[in-house]
């Protein structure tokens, strides 16, 4: 059995995280929902649900029906998706590290047994209780800090700021309902432009600026949910490649894996 770092979540930071990760050799594997809420879509793994395969930065990301066929797709260099929202991988084929990156900003309850190693990412992770290593995911001076004591900072429910904007870059579903696009990522959009529907409600671009974030259409959302993303700046780089934050977030990541020797010996001595 292969040593493999086992992945909640795949969204933009969770995909960060897997790109640093494979990037120095290790073993991915990413476990998302059945019909993931990733806003930034094209940076993440969770993408490979909806399309059997996704590529972000070079590395692809493959779904998966089964937990056996994992070996199959490291074997090619690529990192294995599977939709296992309870779990059912650990029985059969338990993780060496497990990165709870779901991002739920509140106290989760988790079994400290699931792996050798369990890291959480962000506000509701505390060392010792809930995981062994929290990792901080607010932007500052400590972002991407490893704690082996206490927890991250609390959410603060503000966005980054780009170009003096903050909480109006966000779209939001304004009712509950199925969301229905009328743009894609990378798409430019005009102060006004419809960008998607909510149970016949438009949500329009809040400035002009460049469409980064939308979640997949079709999927049935509740009210005040993030849906999508405007960025002011013109370029689309941004929209394909992986954040700042992210990358940060997975350099804490593999500290945290790196300097537990138990968990080095398992990794290097495979």
């Amino acid at each position: 059995m292969i040593p493999y770092i086992l992945i909640r979540g795949g969204g933009d930071l969770a995909s960060g995280v897997a790109l640093r990760l494979q990037h120095v050799g290790l073993h991915v594997l990413v476990v998302e929902i059945a019909q993931p809420l990733a806003v930034r879509r094209s940076v993440a793994f969770a993408q490979a649900v909806f399309d059997g395969q996704t590529e972000i930065e070079g590395v692809i990301g493959v779904l998966i029906r089964a937990s056996n066929e994992a070996q199959g797709v490291w074997a090619r260099g690529a990192i294995p998706v599977l939709v296992d929202p309870d779990l059912d991988i650990l029985k059969d084929y338990p993780p060496l590290v497990l990165v709870d990156a779901r991002m739920r900003k509140k106290h989760i309850d988790q079994d400290l047994s699931l792996a050798k190693l369990v890291i959480g990412l962000g506000p509701g992770f505390l060392a010792g209780d809930n995981c062994h290593a929290a990792i901080e995911t607010n932007r500052g001076h400590f972002m991407g800090r490893v704690y082996w004591e206490g927890e991250p900072e609390a959410n603060t429910g503000i966005p980054g700021e780009v170009q003096f904007y903050t909480e109006e870059r966000v779209l939001r579903a304004p009712a509950r309902g199925k969301l229905e696009t009328h743009v894609d990522i990378g798409d430019p959009v005009q102060m006004g432009e419809s960008i998607l529907t909510v149970a016949g409600q438009d949500v329009t671009a809040p400035f002009d600026g460049v469409v980064r974030g939308l979640i997949h259409a079709g999927i049935e959302v509740k009210k005040g949910l993030k849906v999508g993303d405007v960025d002011p700046r013109p370029e689309t780089l941004r929209c394909w490649t992986v954040s700042e934050k992210s990358l940060a977030i997975g350099g804490g990541v593999l500290e945290a894996i790196l300097s537990r020797e138990n968990i080095r010996s398992h990794i290097w001595n495979t």
